[in-house]
């Protein structure tokens, strides 16, 4: 069964009791700390949680010492428990991701029907709302693991059942507007003696009861909420229960039963004065598009009531992404709810030339004046302003929108304190002293949003004549709705360019920005904007940050960079995050969007050059330093060269165990990548060599083989540059194995034949001693087995006289390897052993998995099967996601072959498709060969010859390609056989006879078929 028809059956409830069901069958989870770990991950789906947020959720703030460990076994419980558990609950980077779509869990289901419903209610589809809302609703069971949490989960809980109550009101509102009312009364009271103190459910309870004729009782809600109020939190009734209360007294028309067809019944304004509310809000986009996420979560959270005062709603995010035209939508379409008035007000933080904030009490007088308050009624100074302004709110529903906010100190006076009213707030900064607000910081556009907007101010047709620029453009704005705004304008403005004209434009990062200016908006001074209001530290940071080459950087890199103190560092980090320079994907990293850092660089001019230079070269150093102790860790018995320049001193990450430092390759891999090029363009070629040699150990390591071959030729030509005869020497070396990698023999034949002899004449023994290694391996490839046993055997000579133990494994691999083919068996299990014995002795070794693999070859060609299979047993305890795919592929391919010599086919067919599957994401063209050559003869005998022909076939072209002698022979071989199968006997003979005479002239002689 495939993986996405296992996933198709899953289905996990967290809105109540944890529930885990396949299909009809319900999952054991079993055990608190399973429990709470799932839904950890489930609460925050498609976000990485970290271990330390994990072990907070079990355990809160005392956690055990054997935490981390207990957290990890969870893990790799629930995904052996979890069908399809691994693609569920996903290992990325230092975190654990739960990845399910929305029908598989309740929640999302939850949020998509709430959702639903608020668009459905915007449209004024009320029964559609209504029915969306019973769908959400009919999902709850209950509090979130009911039997207990972390704290982290308990805060879930109690947020959820919050969004569980006013799903439940606003369903009830709707009913009430759609007409309904006795069949209303008895949940309704249900949920109010549940929750005595909400006013909203007390205020649907009495209009359903007076509406159903039950004036008296209505009237008695009242009195008993009055008094509960009163006696529980000492105060009074809040506005809208007193003009519910009000209403019923009176009669009134505006609490009696709907007009039919109205969606939306609200108590009557507070103001009743017959003066037109005031209304400064500034026009809503027509073609608003996009953002409907969040427009749904800006609207659930106005609506929300507010236990206490007024609610208070920040937007914050960075220049040009957006807010202030989400916040006029938002506004619009809340207005009807606040019929005391809507008004706005720029604040002006950020803004243009000369003009400075506007100071709190000037913007008290322009919100007073928009009430009609006469000029000489208000007072001068700001605590006056403040009482009146309040005063004048007291007992309205008011909607105040604040734009361009520069810090909460400016926002207190401005809040009104009456729970009717709302505030929407927009600000390019965190505004974290703001106390009882909620928040939504808004990102750049999805892909999707941008496409919309983009279609919607150009037009479908001119957008469909051209997608693929449509969707570069998008890509080059960086989804940036300013950016895609301006883009557009200049689109429309001049109907004889073409998206692809535009598009080429903006591929110019230099004048990228330039591009996106249309005069009175522009991209470039609405970020100089947020510079100027930064402080010369972090005005300086930022500069730096542009220098450095990873899309994604941490604080010890930078810290470097700056000769710097981490703390120090991080602080201002932080504080250019709360600003909204940087984005922040995970604990302790940072990411700049792409127009910012193409802003960032136009920082940097010849002024700047020579501090620019130094950082580049501090940053160099330190991650020369880095992967230097990470690769003494990854790669025991490495030789240690010289590299001629002083290690850093900065503070390295943690590099102790193998682990983290496979993770750190792992998380730095783009950043390394981009290193050896920097180095390069500032001339550092030291740096360029020393740091290509480790970076290209880990590429190796894990199958990187083009990556690899980039940075090993860099190398050698900073080497050249340089003059430096033994760096050459060392990088030619390297250079040698990434073609044997890729298959580039010929040039592997050159690069090698070039190291030894520059090894010879500078009296570098190791080198002489890979050089001889990579000469044989390439000649044993090449089908010129006794050249290459020469070659092979000078190597280990060397590398036992250099007590190089780890060198002389990878040479053994290669020498068994070369017995192996050439039908020696009994010398291949010999060599091939010594290698195994090597490796362990090393300790961790990545030519461990090499080695047993070459035994079971081994031992498989004296028939030795069972033997065979107790070492690939244990080179597949060593196959994980850091191994390199071609090298894995061969394991479970021979694996495959093993198993179904002894009679265990259950498992053949599982180890063939994923040893297919990796060979084919391999960059290797030799493994894949050889994977496909394994699995076509196995195919031959398990009588699918069709099958074996493919992949033979497939596996000739690309030997013949690479000049890959032996597999070759044995790809042809292959043909021979299931083509004879297939009934083509002349063509088999073909095959046979080219095959008999390549293995001839290799001098191969007995077993001609690979097994």
């Amino acid at each position: 069964m495939t993986s996405q028809k296992v996933r198709r059956c899953l289905r996990f409830n967290v809105l109540g009791p944890l529930e885990g069901w396949s299909g009809g069958d319900r999952l054991r989870l079993g055990g608190t700390i399973r429990e709470r770990v799932l839904v950890a991950l489930l609460l925050e789906t498609g976000n990485v949680l970290p271990l330390s947020r994990l072990v907070n959720a079990v355990w809160g703030e005392d956690p055990p010492p054997t935490a981390a460990h207990q957290i990890r076994k969870a893990i790799a419980d629930l995904r052996r428990i979890i069908p399809d558990g691994t693609s569920v609950l996903v290992t990325d980077g230092r975190g654990y991701r739960a990845q399910v779509t929305d029908t598989e869990l309740d929640l999302a289901e939850f949020r998509g029907a709430v959702s639903c419903a608020a668009t459905a209610a915007e449209q004024g589809r009320a029964a559609d709302a209504v029915e969306a809302l019973r769908t959400a609703i009919a999902l709850w069971r209950g509090p979130v693991l009911p039997d207990g949490g972390g704290p982290l989960i308990e805060a879930a809980s109690t947020m959820l059942y919050e969004r569980y109550l006013t799903a439940a009101e606003r369903l009830y509102e709707l009913r009430l507007g759609l007409g309904e009312s006795v069949d209303l009364v008895v949940d309704l009271r249900e949920l109010v003696d549940r929750h005595p103190l909400r006013e909203t459910l007390r205020c649907q309870l009495m209009l359903a009861l007076y509406r159903a004729g039950r004036q008296a009782e209505a009237l008695d809600e009242y009195t008993r909420v009055r008094a509960l109020l009163s006696e529980e939190l000492g105060i009074d009734p809040g506005p809208r229960l007193i003009s519910v209360y009000e209403g019923i007294l009176r009669d009134s028309p505006e609490v009696g039963s709907p007009v039919p067809g109205s969606a939306d019944p609200r108590p009557p304004s507070a103001s009743g004065s017959g003066v037109p509310a005031p209304c400064t809000l500034p026009y809503d986009l027509a073609d608003f598009s996009g953002r409907a996420k969040e427009v749904g979560e800006l609207l659930a959270q106005a609506r929300t009531e507010s236990g206490y005062g007024t609610r208070i709603v920040v937007i914050d995010g960075m220049g040009g992404c957006g807010k202030t035209t989400l916040a006029v939508h938002a506004a619009h379409q809340l207005s009807a709810e606040f019929p005391d008035g809507q008004l706005y007000l720029d604040l002006q933080g950020y803004t243009a030339g000369d003009r400075q904030p506007i100071p709190a009490e000037t913007a008290l007088g322009d919100l007073l004046r928009a009430c009609n308050i006469a000029e000489d009624a208000i007072p001068d100074g700001i605590a006056g302003r403040t009482a009146l302004w309040r005063a004048t709110l007291n007992g309205k529903r008011l909607l105040l929108l604040l734009d361009n906010a520069a810090d909460a100190v400016a926002i207190r006076p401005l809040l009104p304190t009456d729970r009717g009213c709302l505030v929407l707030i927009t600000s390019r900064t965190r505004l974290v002293d703001l106390d009882g607000a909620e928040w939504i910081s808004l990102d750049v556009m999805s892909a999707a949003d941008s496409a919309t907007l983009i279609e919607g101010t150009l037009g479908s047709r001119r957008v469909a004549a051209e997608p693929e620029a449509a969707l570069e453009l998008t890509r080059l704005c960086g989804h940036l709705p300013l950016a895609l705004r301006i883009a557009t304008a200049r689109l429309r403005n001049r109907p004889r360019w073409t998206l692809q004209y535009l598009v080429e434009r903006l591929r110019d990062e230099t004048r990228r920005l330039d591009e996106l200016d249309s005069g009175e908006r522009s991209v470039d001074a609405t970020l100089r904007l947020s510079y100027q209001a930064l402080d010369e530290k972090c005005r300086n940071v930022f500069r730096f940050l542009a220098l450095h080459p990873g899309h994604t950087v941490d604080v010890q890199s930078v810290a470097a960079m700056l000769d710097s103190e981490p703390k120090y560092v991080e602080d201002i980090l932080e504080r250019l995050l709360d600003v909204h320079f940087l984005q922040q994907p995970d604990i302790g990293l940072y990411a700049m969007h792409e127009l910012v850092r193409t802003f960032a660089r136009g920082l940097h001019d010849d002024w700047t050059g020579p501090a620019d230079t130094l950082a580049v070269e501090r940053l160099l150093t330190y991650y020369l330093t880095a992967t230097e102790t990470a690769c003494g860790t990854l790669f025991p018995g490495r030789h240690d060269r010289p590299t001629g320049i002083a290690r850093s001193g900065a503070e390295l990450p943690e590099l102790a165990d193998a682990g983290s430092a496979r993770d750190w390759f792992r998380r730095e891999h783009a950043v390394l990548l981009n290193l050896v090029p920097l180095a390069e363009r500032y001339g550092y070629h030291r740096h360029t060599v020393w740091l290509a040699r480790n970076i290209a150990f880990s590429l190796n390591a894990s199958g990187y083989l083009n990556e690899f071959a980039q940075v090993s030729r860099a190398a050698v030509g900073a080497a050249r540059r340089l003059g430096e005869p033994a760096m050459l020497g060392v990088s030619l070396s390297n250079l040698g194995v990434a073609c044997w990698s890729l298959g580039l023999l010929a040039e592997g034949m050159t690069v090698a034949e070039e190291g030894l002899a520059i090894a010879v004449q500078v009296g570098d023994r190791h080198t002489e001693a890979h050089s001889e290694s990579s000469l044989g391996l390439y000649k044993s490839l090449l089908g010129r087995f006794p050249e290459a046993l020469t070659h092979l055997q000078r190597a280990i000579a060397h590398e036992r006289e250099l007590g190089s133990a780890r060198a002389e494994v990878e040479t053994l691999t290669v020498l068994s390897t070369l017995y192996e083919q050439w039908g020696r068996y009994r010398e291949a299990t010999v060599v091939a052993d010594r290698a195994v014995a090597l490796a362990r002795q090393l300790g961790h070794h990545e030519s461990e998995l090499v080695a047993l693999t070459d035994s079971a070859f081994a031992y498989a060609g004296s028939a030795e099967y069972g033997t065979a299979a107790e070492y690939l047993t244990r080179a597949r305890e060593l196959c994980d996601e850091t191994r390199d795919p071609g090298q894995v592929a061969i394991t479970l391919a021979l694996s495959a072959d093993i198993a179904h010599r002894l009679g265990e086919p259950a498992q053949v067919s599982g180890l063939i498709e994923r040893s297919l599957a990796l060979g084919r994401s391999s960059a290797s063209p030799l493994r894949r060969a050889k994977v496909e050559n394994m699995v076509g003869r196995l195919m031959c005998r398990t009588g699918e010859h069709s099958t074996a022909l493919a992949l033979h076939t497939d596996a000739h072209e690309l030997t013949l390609a690479a000049g890959y002698r032996p597999e070759h022979g044995y790809a042809l071989a292959g043909m021979a056989e299931a083509t004879r199968a297939l009934g083509d006997e002349q063509t088999a003979a073909g095959y046979r006879l080219r095959a008999a005479e390549l293995f001839t002239a290799m001098g191969v002689h007995g077993r001609r078929d690979g097994n």
